[in-house]
């Protein structure tokens, strides 16, 4: 059975002395994280974890939360990372839910652990040397957990962007394919080394490649959190390969004047996550990393992230795909009714594989609406060329209704982002008495610039439908987004609703008057 934790005993048997994680001032070899690791699981074991039982992290990246994932593992109990930036209500909801065991926390964290849940506290101190707070003198641990592909790995809890958090069930099996896909797709090999940049809570950051560098010999470059100047200077010093990023990392680390003080040829590629990324982005990239490709990605939790991915040399032919299915993964588009769609026509995505979940911890009702037989149904909306690349429209609930037509929001996002003005952009869809939902607009400018109503709608003119052009422009310093990315237009969409003047009567242009400029907000 393929397992990380096992991975890194091999290497630390037959390779003690590889680089396997830089952390801060830390460099630990596979040998050097294998004994870390035994000592956690012991830990765990003298804590009265056991098989099957519910292990939660509430803590920011470390080499102390890795230890723990892969102890966590040796004693056959089951990961949940835990969102830290969640309300103590939400992480309650989340731990009573999963039927948490024992919950390990970073003490710079403690007002989210909801009163009643007991926590052991992990020295934020002490994450520079990643020792955590378990007595020194723990008996070692047994041998580790015989798993099999079935036997349950890791729960993770969505982002809540549409809906109450769910548990995402993923196996050992789920995992292993996972990793091989990657390891192909990408070429990783023991030479490798991946930034991790994105909180480890997160598909993105763990499994995208994440851990699968190390069934190969790999090594991670770990950062607690994100800068874009730190990222650039370890790309540099630690000779960095390989990294995925959300496309608010990706855009910093672009418009960094740092940047050019760095040489960053030995980064191979980039994989982008959490949205599509603008088209103008993909271009902007080649400039920086010369030696580099932006690989745009298709994939979600309930995958292990990573369905898709864009092959070497299409990026340019194949320009706004997310890429092909990766070795493993079978893609369709279906309706409503769960028949699949020929190429070119618009629907669900759904998708099947070994390293798709079998379901919801503790919610067979969601698990059965979830799933068209074996097709897992994503929530989002594409097509599949005659290639069999993907291109992704939206999500069904991100979708515009206005005046009865259907309006994608991504399609009139890439519109905006050819505005020299736009840094970045979302469009939702506002309460309206007469229409159903008018077109709004939440930009974020670019230093010393202005967009007004005015100008945003000349520039859609001949490039969208009447019906499909903004209504309304609200200008804001930043966009709302979750850890992994991801721009809450749950929160734009209420934040707007409750605006003065949100449900009044307007009218799409091609079909009536329109709105004026006094519906510019900053």
């Amino acid at each position: 059975m393929v397992s990380v934790t096992s991975s890194v005993a091999w290497w630390a048997r037959t390779q003690p002395e590889r680089l396997a994680l830089v952390y801060g001032g830390q460099r630990l070899t596979y040998a050097h994280l294998q004994q870390r690791v035994a000592h956690a699981a012991a830990m765990l074991q003298a804590q009265g974890v056991a098989a099957g039982d519910v292990v939660a992290l509430l803590m920011k990246n470390s080499a102390a939360f890795l230890e723990l994932s892969l102890a966590v593992a040796h004693v056959g109990a089951v990961l949940l990372p835990v969102n830290y930036r969640l309300g103590a209500e939400e992480v309650g909801y989340i731990a009573g839910h999963a039927g948490v065991k024992l919950l390990f926390v970073d003490e710079e964290l403690q007002a989210s652990v909801p009163a009643g849940l007991a926590a052991v506290p992990v020295d934020a101190a002490a994450q520079g040397d990643s020792r955590l707070l378990y007595p020194q003198a723990v008996p070692q641990a047994s041998a580790p957990h015989a798993a099999t592909p079935g036997t349950l790995y890791r729960l993770m809890y969505t982002s809540g962007t549409t809906d109450r958090p769910k548990g995402v069930m993923h196996t050992y099996g789920n995992m292993a394919w996972k990793c091989l896909d990657h390891i192909t797709a990408l070429g990783i090999g023991r030479d490798d080394r991946l930034l991790v940049v994105g909180p480890l809570y997160h598909v993105g950051a763990y499994d995208l490649p994440g851990v699968a560098l190390w069934l190969a010999g790999g090594a991670l470059v770990l950062e607690r959190d994100f800068d874009a100047e730190r990222a650039l200077a370890l790309i540099e010093r630690e000779q960095v390969t390989g990294a995925w990023m959300a496309p608010v990392m990706l855009n910093r680390c672009l418009s960094s004047p740092a940047r050019s003080a760095h040489a960053l040829d030995s980064l191979k590629w980039v994989i982008g996550g959490g949205e599509r990324t603008p088209e103008e982005r993909i271009r902007e990239f080649s400039g920086v990393f010369r030696r580099a490709r932006y690989i745009d990605a298709y994939g979600l939790t309930e995958s292990c992230s990573g369905d898709t991915l864009m092959e070497a040399g299409r990026e340019l032919e194949k320009i706004g795909s997310t890429g092909r299915a990766l070795a493993h993964v079978q893609l369709a588009i279906m309706d409503d009714a769960g028949q699949q769609l020929p190429p070119g026509s618009e629907g669900e995505i759904c998708l099947r594989g070994p390293k798709v979940t079998r379901g919801y911890w503790r919610d067979e009702a969601k698990t059965r609406a979830s799933f068209f037989g074996d097709w897992f149904r994503t929530g989002d909306v594409g097509y599949l060329d005659a290639e069999g690349f993907l291109y992704l429209t939206d999500r069904k609930k991100d979708m515009i209704i206005s005046g009865g037509e259907n309006i994608a929001s991504s399609e009139v996002e890439r519109v905006l982002h050819q505005l020299p003005q736009v840094a970045e952009a979302a469009v939702i869809g506002v309460p309206d008495a007469r229409w159903g939902e008018r077109v709004a607009a939440v930009v974020v400018l670019r230093p010393g610039t202005g967009l007004t109503l005015d100008e945003l709608r000349a520039h859609c003119a001949g490039r969208l439908g009447g019906f499909k052009t903004p209504k309304q422009l609200e200008l804001r310093e930043a966009l709302p987004r979750n850890p992994s990315g991801k721009v809450l237009k749950r929160v734009l969409r209420d934040e707007l609703a409750r605006q003065p003047g949100a449900t009044a009567s307007s009218a799409p242009a091609g079909l009536a008057g329109g709105i004026s400029n006094e519906d510019v907000r900053r």
